[in-house]
């Protein structure tokens, strides 16, 4: 896709959406983080319904890492993953306050070295939480970016390095949220709505839905 092209794809979906926000459920930067940690394989609404009890009875590191690995299960056990996002939860919340007082780091490779944290949670932390313009590729967003041809790659790794390149300094804060929407709710994997697509005409699809 070309610049120009690029341009006017983040400046419709922008249009449209002028401030996304996550469809996570949380209050605090941890709680971003441990939804984000317990959102891999799971939908949002999923771990929104598993996590609204959760914070409501344990906000805190110091209390998350007080509830313990069992405990947590209790919580979150309709989740996919249940078992090893409660061992990466509970000691992720252990961690914080041995390491950083308690407090969700700045820093990638700090949060990197955290169990159950990637680089795309991450991005997806420095991203909403510390407000850094980077771009976390999910399921949603590789799709979008390879369907399209915005930023085709055939790695994880390898879109997330053309879309900062590709997208413009002006839309990379929203640029992943905008990315993940669109992907979720209109060029979705097997039906994309091509017919209410606001990017149709810029869109390198081939199999479009019209």
């Amino acid at each position: 896709m070309s610049p120009k092209k690029v341009r006017e794809f983040f400046s419709r979906l922008a249009a449209a959406n002028p401030e996304p926000k996550s469809e996570l459920e949380y209050a605090t930067p941890f709680q971003l983080l441990v939804a984000v940690v317990l959102s891999a394989q799971a939908t949002d609404k999923g771990v929104n319904r598993a996590t609204r009890a959760l914070f409501r009875d344990h906000p805190t590191p110091q209390a998350m890492a007080a509830l313990g690995e069992e405990g947590l299960i209790d919580y979150i056990q309709t989740i996919g993953l249940y078992r090893t996002k409660a061992k990466n939860v509970a000691a992720l919340s252990r961690l914080l306050l041995e390491r950083h007082g308690g407090e969700v780091p700045h820093d990638r490779a700090a949060l990197e070295a955290l169990p159950g944290v990637g680089r795309k949670t991450a991005n997806v932390v420095l991203n909403i939480a510390f407000k850094e313009p980077t771009i976390a590729v999910d399921t949603h967003i590789f799709r979008v970016g390879n369907r399209t041809g915005l930023a085709p790659g055939k790695t994880v790794d390898a879109v997330e390095q053309k879309l900062l390149k590709a997208v413009p300094a002006e839309f990379r804060l929203h640029a992943h949220h905008w990315l993940i929407l669109h992907g979720r709710y209109t060029c979705k994997a097997r039906a994309p709505d091509c017919v209410h697509c606001p990017v149709f005409d810029l869109c390198a699809f081939k199999e479009k839905n019209v």
